[in-house]
């Protein structure tokens, strides 16, 4: 059956788009999409190179009297967030996604829809793929798992590369050109216990917390949505010290980059308790569903009973860590001082997790400013630390600093006035993006990230606007046309 995206316009991008909704692609997982894009290249008889790190690299020359330009990188990731609705039924690692329209937007039925980048990644095949479109060099740079740390930018050596212009690909608002972002630092609290045997005169309960719309911890972190491991922690922080409970199991979050959606805990409480435990959580489920209800209408807190777990997290340990998530910073740290509505700072306590004698806490710090990631970073490592907890930071990944000189923002302002009669808004981006990564081994390069309108990124609310994406094809091809001559040597 020929699904009803594929009739969209431009017809040449959303038909690139539906086929890599039918090929598997979560983060970590990019085998099929990795040769689904290398077969690509190879059939168009372009030169095509997967490197060490897992990046597709093909190169299409210039058209007739276009070979005097300068070259561009059309730059956007293989991967994708998997995300479903509790109850959709879905195979990340088999399944293809199923996109469909919703009023003036394409998304997904209960799972990430992968525009966050399966549309960048569409568009730079069309252009691949195009006999009509006019360009000088272009090199399509596909990068893997850019999800869960940037590893495929990370991995990129020096010289694989030729162009002079990246475009990058995988920004989330049409009309809008970012020119600098948020680098990131991930860090892992572990505290380690014992289990000890649970008395008899327990209840046995399954917290959870869910209907929350979570969203990306740096696009979307400033609008002030809930966070299910906050929820839950405030919930068992109040459920130990007004009635003893005591935690058995606890799962939050799945996704470092992703506000936390929902969360469950085992728990038990004193038999002699559970009348009045139940009491004050619903009423304490009323209070922050009042909270929230602006950002987050569809929370839904529950408690039901369950049997009683046989053994339980030590309570010394137990309560430490309740302490240190309830005092963990999380949201946004600091607004930038220089461009109006911008987070310059923010942390996310995305997964907490039990299991094997460990209670892990995994958190995203973002910021442009590299002295206060640290300093976020050390005020984290203090909370947990004196809760007894072992902590690490790594996985770190620079910003890009922005250039307001920048030839090709020049160009671009040009073209976007000229042919949708207003002026782009030039913006940097509370996110990571590769451009800070592959701009520290190719220090020359001159860039800039744009894209169509999606909203919702890494949640099952995933959507991207139709008429955003002809917009963005139509200006894309337009800065190809317009890409300067590049300086002879003689002109150097």
């Amino acid at each position: 059956m020929r699904n009803e995206i594929r009739e969209l316009e431009p017809r040449e991008v959303w038909e690139q788009f539906y086929r890599l909704t039918r090929v598997p692609r979560p983060s970590g997982h990019e085998e099929k999409i990795r040769s689904f894009m290398a077969d690509f290249g190879r059939q168009l008889r372009l030169e095509t190179l997967i490197d060490r790190a897992g990046n597709v690299i093909i190169r299409k020359p210039a058209t007739p009297g276009m070979e005097n330009r300068k070259g561009v990188i059309l730059q956007a990731h293989l991967d994708m967030v998997p995300q479903k609705n509790a109850g959709t039924a879905h195979n990340f690692l088999h399944d293809p996604i199923e996109p469909f329209i919703d009023g003036g937007w394409v998304r997904a039925r209960g799972t990430t829809l992968g525009a966050d980048n399966g549309i960048g990644v569409a568009a730079a095949m069309a252009v691949l793929a195009s006999a009509t479109v006019r360009h000088g060099p272009v090199e399509a740079l596909f990068t893997s798992e850019e999800e869960t740390g940037m590893g495929g930018a990370a991995g990129l050596q020096p010289g694989v590369l030729h162009g002079d212009i990246l475009l990058n690909l995988d920004s989330e608002d049409e009309g809008e050109l970012f020119i600098g972002c948020a680098g990131g630092l991930d860090g892992t609290m572990t505290f380690r216990y014992d289990t000890t045997m649970l008395p008899s005169g327990y209840t046995g309960y399954l917290i959870r917390v869910s209907g929350l719309r979570g969203g990306h911890s740096g696009m979307d972190i400033h609008l002030g949505r809930g966070n299910a491991n906050k929820i839950m922690n405030r919930l068992l922080h109040a459920g130990y010290r007004s009635h003893g409970l005591l935690l058995s199991e606890i799962e939050g979050g799945s996704l470092r980059n992703a506000i936390a959606r929902e969360a469950s805990a085992t728990v038990a409480v004193p038999s002699q308790h559970a009348e009045r435990f139940l009491q004050d959580f619903r009423d304490q489920a009323r209070a922050i569903q009042a909270e929230l209800s602006a950002a987050d209408p569809l929370l839904l807190l529950e408690a039901g009973k369950v049997s009683t777990p046989l053994q339980v997290i030590e309570e010394g340990v137990f309560a430490r860590s309740l302490m240190a998530v309830h005092a963990c910073p999380n949201g946004v740290m600091r607004m930038n001082s220089r461009m109006e509505g911008i987070v310059e700072t923010s942390g996310n306590l995305a997964i907490v997790k039990s299991g094997d004698g460990a209670l892990v806490v995994t958190c995203l710090l973002r910021s442009s400013v590299d002295s206060a990631c640290e300093d976020l970073a050390s005020s984290i490592e203090s909370v947990f630390g004196l809760a007894g907890a072992d902590v690490v930071f790594g996985g770190g990944y620079p910003g890009w600093k922005p250039d307001f000189d920048s030839p090709i923002l020049a160009l671009m302002q040009e073209v976007y006035r000229q042919r949708f009669g207003r002026q782009a808004r030039v913006r940097v981006v509370h996110a990571g993006l590769e451009c800070g990564i592959i701009g520290a081994t190719y220090p020359r390069l001159d860039m800039i990230s744009f894209g169509p309108t999606i909203r919702s990124p890494h949640s099952p609310d995933e959507k991207v606007e139709i008429a955003s994406v002809a917009k963005f094809r139509d200006f894309l091809v337009e800065i190809l046309l317009r890409v300067p001559a590049a300086r002879s040597s003689m002109q150097q």
